[in-house]
């Protein structure tokens, strides 16, 4: 009974070890991203095309969800340290900025309300085209964000 036990003790631990090792995420390159996006123009609903809009797309969720993230965390750290004065008046203007230019404010881009995805995704694409770009920029995550900040800044008061 016992010679069982550890047979099957030892099958488990070879099937365990003889897995192939798991290997971190790669980031997209600005290029690979670039390749997806050129089909946009002729296949708008095409698997490329879909690729590149769902990338844009969950890029911007993801900057909504780190940032209001981020306000969460830096709110709780405050808390600790702060008079109830202190931290009513810091979250009214926290509310205010998030409330006035979106919660990718703390990213530096603002969309608005009124910004549609394909106009955001159709600014990405027309960075990725430009070779001059795709020579500065490797991540894909880099290109995009850079034409966040340029094309939809945070409105600030004069």
């Amino acid at each position: 009974m016992l010679n069982k036990g550890l047979a099957a003790s030892l099958i488990c631990l070879t099937a365990l070890l003889s897995t192939e090792q798991v290997e971190a995420v790669e980031p997209l390159l600005a290029k690979e991203l670039a390749e997806h996006c050129a089909h946009y123009a002729a296949q708008p609903i095409g698997e490329d095309a879909t690729f590149c809009v769902r990338y844009v797309q969950g890029f911007i969720d993801g900057a909504v969800a780190t940032d209001e993230r981020v306000a969460a965390n830096v709110a709780a750290e405050m808390n600790k340290e702060e008079t109830f004065s202190e931290r009513a008046i810091r979250l009214r203007g926290s509310s205010r900025l998030e409330s006035r230019y979106g919660p990718t404010v703390y990213a530096e881009f603002c969309l608005g309300e009124p910004v549609e995805l394909k106009e955001v995704v159709e600014h990405v694409i027309n960075d990725l085209m430009n070779s001059q770009v795709l020579a500065s920029t490797q991540l894909a995550r880099d290109a995009v964000y850079k034409v966040l900040r340029r094309d939809f800044p945070c409105q600030t008061d004069q």
